[in-house]
Order: structure tokens, then C-alpha cells, then sequence
């Protein structure tokens, strides 16, 4: 039983490279692990929205990142202890494959940072090698043997053998694991039914899929009860965590005493996209935070902020037309000084058009789908002062889209962020003016804090004057 002063132990699965099943096994690891009795502690490493939706029908629990490139690696252990608390054990999905880290964008320079092994190392957690078994033999092998040997300070624990053949195939490759001193946690058979639909994306959001996630999650979680050894998992787990937790009220600082202003957030099919200590920090700052669904909801009467966060609005796009009623209150409170943070869909929302449907008209730009994939972590200065940020301050955030503006101005507005790509050609993006503050860019917002605050504090001062 962990005691109120050491960490949870954690297990981080990870993989040699991108597509081998990692969310599949960590998914049905929570599950399996959670009917076995154990009160499981879900984590994503990276700014992933999508996998912690799936963990959270898995766990019971809110799905949480670890991103030391958007919080700061000081903050990893912090809030792994927040998001652990009350639990007995904790499974981190990793990201990519397991030594693949942010690529510097303006010398194109890769690095460890914000990669799996870099989170295994600080939370001092062992990783368990999830290998798509498709293609191997005795080769494997010298595959684990690499990543085994590769980074002395990530400590590899064991394997999973995904998308097995057959019982000859998993006793080969069985013996090529223990060739190299590393056990077999898990041997999971071919089973295409358990693929989750996607999407340009990636996996469409649990929150879309309705039922048919929870039927997934389900589907995996026999499959891992079925074919991994959760004793074995269980007794591998541990974590080096020493200090406090991340606690909300200590990172907004001291909040005024009085009435709590209305902070809106829109959730439901289309806006998906979030950080679960977001409202944390909301609430910490002095918020009453609601939720409302753009798709048929309107805001509550006493709204004095609005959260647009990201999503998937291009396939809701008529539907979020045709709720006029929301689109003019947020045009009244856009037009009214209200706070507005909107990230990336919350952008397109108040665009003036999106793939033809009309929007907010909030920024008189339109926004189309396209081809092409916008991805990557951005080191980026605020230009202008907003609710959220003041002109000079810097963040790190990311991109992650397909849709396209006509244009990166509008009349109005100021540019939101600057930073430098690759190319080494100064970028603007976004839109700041008035009480909007509007990007493709997401930031996570307890690497951040203050900008939560100062989002309150104007929130507070458009209630009590606006």
C-alpha cells in the first residue's frame, strides 16, 4: 500500500516506434488493472488530447499529460503526484517511439527532451517495451538489446509482444527476449476488431465516439486481463518522486475575496481538446466554471469568460451554424470586452466562416480544411498584451491542425504570437485585441499559471464593470 509520503509506482509503456500498439495495451492495462482491484493513475506523455479520453473510460479517472516540453521538466514530478493521488499504482502511455524527442525548429536539431525516455527518467519509473511482433524473429533479439543499452539512465523492465502469429511465433520471440535478460510481460495476438476508428487526426475523440468507445475500452481491457501478466506488471512498477505535489491554489497565488465570476467552457462532440488541470485553475483562481456544448447549449446568463479550446469543429460545422442563439451571445460578449481564450477549433468558432458554414464573425477571417498537417512544438513570444498573456512573455506550445485561414490578419486585432520556424523567417500568428485572445496555438496552461489568473481577473473585473 503506498503511504501518504512516497510516490505511486508507475509503470511507462513505450515502443520502438509509432504504431505499435502502445495505446491498445496501456489502455486495456488500466482497465485490467482496475477490475483486478487497483486504483490506477492514468498518464499520456506530450500534448496528446485524444489517448487520455480513452484513458479515462479505462481508469475512472481524469487522463492526464506529462509534457516536460510545455511545463517545464521541473514540474513533471509535481504533477504526476496531483494527478496519482489516492491511487495504488499509475500506467504513462509514452509518445512516439521511446527516444524520440522535440526536434529543435530553428536548427532542425533532435533532441531527448519531451521524449518517453526523458519522463521515465524523471519520474524514475521502468519501461515496458511494447514490440509489434509483426516482421520479427530471433532478430528481436538485437533490437531490445539496442534500446536496452541504448540510455543507461532509462531502465527497460520488460516486453510485450504485440500482434502475435502464432504460439511458434511468441515462442521464438520469446526466446530472443530472454536471450537479452529481458522477461515477457504480455503476449497479445492479432485482433484488428480492436482498432479504433480514426481519423486526420489520429483516434477520433472518446467524447465523439460515444458508446463505441466504452465498448473499445472495454474490448481492450479482456484482451490485456487476457494475455498480460499484471502480477508481474504490478511487482515491476516503482517511482523516485520526492517532493510535494502541484497544487492549483498555491501556483494562482492569492485570489480576491467576493463573488466568483462565470467562466464558461465549451466541451461536448466538437471541442474536446483539454487539460484537466485547466479548470483546476480555474476554480483555484476564483472561477465558478461551467460547461456548455456549443452544438445546442447557450451560456449561462452570468458569463463573464469563455474558454474555446481545441476539437474538432470542421465535422460539426453546420450543426454549430445552425445554434444561432450561442453565435450572438458570443458575439455580445466579444463585442462587450468579455474575456475569450480561444485555442485552434475555439479560433475557427470565431472565424466568420468555416468550410462555408457560418460562425461567430467574431474575426473577420475564414477558415477552410486542407491536406496539409500542421505539427509541432513552438517556441513562441506573446507580441501583444491580452487577458491571458502580457506583451514579451514566452511559452512553448503546439500545433496541431489541418484547417487553414484566408488570411493572418484582421482588422481589429493585433498578432498573438511570434516565434521563428526552421526556416529561420519570423512567424505571426493568431489574434489578440479587446478581451480576445485567439491562436492555433495550444498551451498548456499549468506551465502557465499566471496567464489562468490574469484570464479570472479580467473575467472578475468584466463582471463587476463590463
Amino acid at each position: 500500500m503506498v503511504t501518504a509520503h512516497s510516490a505511486v509506482p508507475a509503470v511507462v509503456i513505450a515502443a520502438p516506434a509509432s504504431g505499435s500498439g502502445k495505446t491498445t495495451v496501456a489502455t486495456g492495462l488500466m482497465g485490467a488493472l482496475g477490475q483486478s482491484g487497483n486504483a490506477v493513475a492514468p498518464f499520456k506523455v506530450g500534448p496528446d488530447y485524444i489517448d487520455p479520453g480513452y484513458h479515462a473510460l479505462a481508469a475512472g479517472r481524469p487522463g492526464r499529460n506529462l509534457d516536460p516540453v510545455m511545463v517545464g521538466a521541473n514540474r513533471i514530478g509535481p504533477l504526476y503526484r496531483h494527478g496519482s493521488t489516492e491511487c495504488d499504482i499509475a500506467v504513462v502511455e509514452g509518445v512516439m517511439g521511446l527516444f524520440d524527442g522535440k526536434i529543435d525548429a530553428a536548427s532542425a536539431e533532435p533532441s531527448a527532451e519531451g521524449s518517453t525516455a526523458q519522463v521515465a527518467a524523471l519520474l524514475g519509473a521502468p519501461v515496458v517495451l511494447v514490440v509489434d511482433a509483426r516482421g520479427h524473429s530471433q532478430s528481436l533479439a538485437a533490437v531490445l538489446h539496442g534500446f536496452s543499452t541504448y540510455d543507461a539512465s532509462v531502465r527497460i523492465g520488460g516486453v510485450i509482444l504485440n500482434r502475435v502469429g502464432s504460439a511458434r511465433h511468441e515462442e521464438v520471440l520469446r526466446q530472443a527476449s530472454e536471450r537479452v535478460g529481458l522477461p515477457v510481460l504480455g503476449a497479445v495476438p492479432r485482433m484488428a476488431e480492436l482498432e479504433v476508428p480514426s481519423r486526420h487526426l489520429g483516434l477520433i475523440p472518446a467524447a465523439e465516439h460515444g458508446a463505441a468507445a466504452m465498448q473499445a475500452v472495454e474490448a481492450m481491457t479482456r484482451l490485456a486481463a487476457r494475455h498480460l501478466d499484471l502480477a508481474a506488471i504490478r511487482a515491476l512498477a516503482s517511482s523516485a518522486i520526492d517532493g510535494p505535489a502541484w497544487d492549483p491554489t498555491v501556483e494562482v497565488g492569492d485570489v480576491p475575496a467576493g463573488a466568483r465570476p462565470t467562466v464558461a467552457i465549451a466541451g461536448g462532440r466538437a471541442f474536446t481538446f483539454g487539460y484537466a488541470e485547466h479548470r483546476e485553475l480555474l476554480a483555484a483562481a476564483g472561477a465558478r466554471v461551467v460547461t456548455f456544448d456549443p452544438l445546442h447549449d447557450e451560456l449561462p446568463a452570468d458569463t463573464s469568460g469563455v474558454v474555446l479550446p481545441g476539437g474538432f469543429p470542421e465535422e460539426h460545422a453546420a450543426a454549430l451554424a445552425g445554434n444561432g442563439r450561442l453565435l450572438a451571445q458570443i458575439r455580445a460578449l466579444a463585442d462587450g470586452g468579455a474575456p475569450i481564450h480561444a485555442e485552434c477549433a475555439g479560433l475557427l468558432y470565431l472565424a466568420r466562416s468555416l468550410d462555408g458554414s457560418a460562425m461567430a464573425s467574431v474575426i473577420d477571417v475564414d477558415a477552410s480544411f486542407g491536406s496539409r498537417l500542421t505539427l509541432g512544438y513552438r517556441d513562441a513570444v506573446a507580441l501583444t498584451d491580452s487577458p491571458l498573456f502580457a506583451a514579451g512573455e514566452r511559452v512553448v506550445g503546439h500545433e496541431f491542425h489541418r484547417t487553414s485561414l484566408t488570411r493572418a490578419e484582421a482588422p481589429g486585432y493585433a498578432p498573438a504570437w511570434g516565434w521563428r520556424p526552421w526556416d529561420g523567417a519570423p512567424a505571426r500568428e493568431g489574434f489578440a485585441g479587446g478581451g480576445i485572445h485567439a491562436s492555433y496555438l495550444h498551451t498548456h496552461p499549468a506551465g502557465h499559471p499566471t496567464s489562468v489568473a490574469r484570464f479570472v481577473s479580467a473575467a472578475r473585473d468584466f463582471a463587476d464593470h463590463g
